[in-house]
């Protein structure tokens, strides 16, 4: 559909509901509108604002960023804010856009774009044009090409927005090949506005999206771990999740996702993984909700249910009863998300903490269903740390049997394990556990300088205090000399 192609009939009664969600900003709207017109330049809002009013969503968030778009050149932009904005910034302004804050939101207001792109990169040649209609056409999808214009906040639809939105349909204003050829990551936020919206993708942007997977290539990790965080952060990531196998952008994005989907053995001895991981990641999402202490929506829990299986297709081994194994698929795939997680740019912290939790959510599996000893406790709950109570929720999640009688006897035993934690908790302060003397007492008692042995002491004691629970300090002092007495002097 052309720029020119007179628009459909308006939905009123959307646009009286987008009006109405748009009341508690009208005062800003309308007055950098005629600020604008009176100096002869268009503005309008556009993109996310102006979907999200449609959708009845905009006041869901009151601090959202605004868009506005305008005919104006940055330079012109800058002046007409000059003494009317609270601040101003530029940082964007090589290509065409001024932030600023205005009446306490933060805006930002972008000039027509008519970019041209080179097939090998990501970065347009910034061409600047005269129409509105001309920089519409060029956004990502038709829910997000409607405008409002300011100040008499008429709408502004030539691309079907509104039936889009009610049809729950992700589209592309122009032809999807060219709009994913102008910005590769446009991909993957079809499958972001999925997750989010809980909208289907039309057949023709799903095979552009196939045809053109390779082209997520020359778009930076950053760019790419901060879609692929929308998706999961979602209400719905499967939906998200699976548009990317499906079309091959997983190859690009996260390999290891679509690797999970293993062929069955022929006896059927073990789970479909990939269809495993993305269940246990949903029920890792109602634990956030549920299962104490609520957290919300936790990036490192939903990242660590998503990797918590990527060893899998490393380790299978089929053996000679016919069954099939994965030893040690948890260490193997802490590693793989460590790695995975770097070429994505993530923080260190978060890629310690996702990586931990994938080395530990089989730990609990190791003890059987019998009674947990004080040690073993004391061990769990020290090597979980800070993150146990992601742990509880990650080892809870991964419970996906659909043996009724199994789910329940896995349930029952680890409410039995939070107990315990709980009671030896109230009893020995467990997440400070601690030797019963520290390294200055063990050099001290062994006269002996700093160095490796103080350390290997140190570890002694602890392993002690985790084996027997506290100590007084003449019984420490004891097993010490008796370890000290006991060591090899070679």
């Amino acid at each position: 559909m052309t720029p020119e192609t007179p628009p459909p009939p308006s939905d009123d009664s959307a646009q009286r509901r987008a009006v109405a969600e748009l009341a508690p900003i009208a005062g800003l709207l309308t007055g950098i509108g005629a600020r604008f017109a009176a100096a002869g330049h268009e503005l309008a809002l556009v993109g996310g604002p102006v979907r999200d009013a449609l959708l009845g969503r905009l006041s869901a968030a009151p601090d959202a960023d605004l868009d506005f778009t305008t005919d104006a050149r940055p330079e012109a932009v800058l002046a007409l804010l000059a003494g009317y904005a609270d601040t101003t910034w530029d940082v964007g302004i090589r290509f065409g856009t001024i932030g600023a804050r205005v009446h306490g939101r933060e805006v930002e207001i972008t000039t027509y774009r008519a970019d041209q792109y080179d097939n090998d990169s990501r970065k347009p040649q910034v061409d600047f044009g005269d129409s509105l209609d001309g920089d519409l056409i060029r956004r990502d999808f038709t829910i997000n090409a409607m405008a409002i214009r300011l100040p008499d906040l008429s709408f502004v639809d030539h691309f079907n927005g509104q039936r889009d939105l009610a049809a729950k349909i992700i589209r592309t204003p122009g032809t999807a090949h060219d709009s994913f050829s102008d910005d590769p990551l446009r991909m993957m936020r079809a499958a972001r506005f999925a997750s989010q919206l809980g909208f289907s993708v039309a057949d023709d942007v799903i095979e552009a999206m196939t045809a053109q997977a390779d082209r997520l290539s020359i778009v930076s990790a950053e760019r790419i771990r901060v879609e692929l965080m929308k998706i999961v952060m979602s209400p719905d990531p499967r939906r998200g999740l699976a548009l990317l196998v499906d079309t091959g952008l997983a190859e690009y994005v996260l390999p290891e996702l679509p690797l999970l989907r293993l062929e069955e053995d022929e006896h059927h001895h073990h789970k479909d993984v990939y269809e495993h991981t993305l269940t246990v990641l949903e029920q890792a999402m109602v634990l956030e909700s549920v299962h104490e202490p609520v957290s919300g929506p936790d990036p490192v829990l939903r990242l660590a249910a998503l990797l918590h299986d990527i060893g899998k297709p490393r380790t299978r081994r089929f053996e000679s009863d016919g069954r099939v194994s994965f030893h040690h698929h948890e260490v193997v795939g802490g590693r793989m998300t460590r790695k995975r997680m770097q070429q994505l740019r993530f923080s260190n912290e978060e890629i310690d903490e996702v990586a931990a939790l994938v080395e530990l959510h089989l730990r609990f599996h190791g003890y059987g269903t019998g009674e947990w000893t004080d040690s073993a406790v004391r061990r769990y709950v020290r090597d979980a740390g800070p993150l146990l109570s992601r742990l509880h929720k990650l080892t809870r999640a991964d419970s996906t049997t659909r043996n009724r009688r199994r789910a329940l006897a896995l349930q029952k035993s680890y409410d039995s394990l939070e107990k315990r934690i709980g009671e030896l908790t109230e009893q020995e302060e467990l997440a400070s556990i601690r030797p019963d003397l520290d390294g200055r007492a063990i050099m001290e008692l062994l006269d002996i300088p700093p160095g490796p042995v103080v350390g290997q002491a140190y570890q002694f004691l602890l392993d002690l205090r985790l084996d027997l629970g506290p100590m007084d300090r003449s019984s420490a002092e004891e097993a010490l000399r008796a370890w000290w007495a006991a060591r090899p002097t070679s």
